[in-house]
């Protein structure tokens, strides 16, 4: 799992001050992701290597969205477009399908 460390680092933070805050975009991040992958509760599936480092980096990637993007109210219009988060979680949706795919194949 993506540390606050490593949000920080990303962000190149160097104080405490928002650490907090850091930690709950990290949270809801991850949060995000694997529910735009699965409903389903499957562990095992988030702690393969290969899935792993992909949900790691999608959760940097949103959690700094979130905390750069802080303001409610903006006074020029904001598009964002985050390709490299939609990239990942369509890679993970595939490497699920096929998670499942072994498991009914192995059970």
């Amino acid at each position: 799992m993506a540390t606050v460390a490593d949000l920080k680092l990303s962000l190149r933070i160097d104080d405490e001050v928002d650490d907090h805050l850091l930690a709950g975009y990290l949270n809801t991040a991850e949060s995000y992701i694997k529910n735009a992958v699965t409903d389903e509760v499957a562990e095992e599936f988030w702690q393969r290597e290969d899935v792993s480092s992909l949900l790691d980096t999608a959760s940097l990637a949103l959690a700094a969205t979130y905390y750069n993007n802080r303001l409610v109210v903006v006074t020029t219009s904001i598009n964002p477009v985050d390709l490299t988060l939609s990239a990942i979680i369509g890679s993970l949706r595939g490497k699920y399908v096929r998670y499942q795919e072994e498991a009914s194949t192995d059970g």
